[in-house]
């Protein structure tokens, strides 16, 4: 979308006239059927992900979660996901151009939805990092999920600061955003990677916390 828009000279939309055009400009534009279904299919994606994690968990084809408290943040996290997906979902349909007011509340709910649920998996990858210190793999994983899922809140936060009071910085933080989710996503397929070379294994009871 950004290359099309690019190509096209740099067009301003009717919906905005700052210089860095908004997702939500080029999603309103000729280009919305492309982004209806990229919206619909990026935010199963990340509930699929967060779902066939858990799964594998449960399996031992991953690290398991040893606590209730992992358990816990594993389905706020999947919570999360579900949230962000039905904003990203509707905010794609009630496009800028015509339902201004009704798109910026959805793309709130799918800001607060992606947030939390990154800061809940970050939470317990944390866990899952200390209890199999030896992994260096999900040590990997964590810092990873850390440093994008953390920067990813930080700038869903300035977003909506510079959304209203600078334009242009908006614009490029959403795209930032953007990208950034497309990266954080890949974590996952990180996590699934090392599924695939696992053995299923039974967890020592000395390591287990009686819930």
């Amino acid at each position: 979308m950004l290359l099309t828009w690019a190509i096209s000279g740099c067009p301003k939309y009717v919906s905005t006239q700052v210089t860095v055009v908004y997702i939500s400009d080029v999603g309103a534009s000729s280009l919305k059927p492309l982004f209806v279904v990229a919206c619909c299919i990026t935010g199963p994606g990340l509930v699929i992900s967060l779902t066939i994690e858990r799964l594998l968990r449960h399996d031992g084809r991953l690290p398991p979660e040893l606590r209730r408290r992992e358990r816990v943040f594993g389905r706020l996290a999947i919570v999360g996901a579900v949230v962000a997906m039905l904003g990203l979902a509707c905010l794609s349909g009630f496009d800028l151009g015509q339902y201004p007011t009704t798109h910026m509340a959805f793309l709130l709910v799918f800001l607060i939805g992606v947030s939390l649920s990154a800061i809940f998996t970050v939470i317990e990858f944390r866990w899952l990092a200390h209890d199999f210190s030896e992994i260096e793999k999900l040590k990997r994983a964590y810092v990873a999920k850390a440093v994008i899922g953390l920067t990813l809140v930080v700038f869903g936060i300035v977003f909506g600061v510079t959304c209203y009071w600078a334009p242009n910085v908006g614009g490029v933080v959403e795209w930032s955003i953007a990208f950034g989710f497309t990266f954080y996503l890949l974590t996952f397929a990180y996590d699934l990677r090392m599924a695939r070379v696992a053995e299923v294994s039974e967890v020592s009871k000395e390591r287990i916390e009686t819930p």
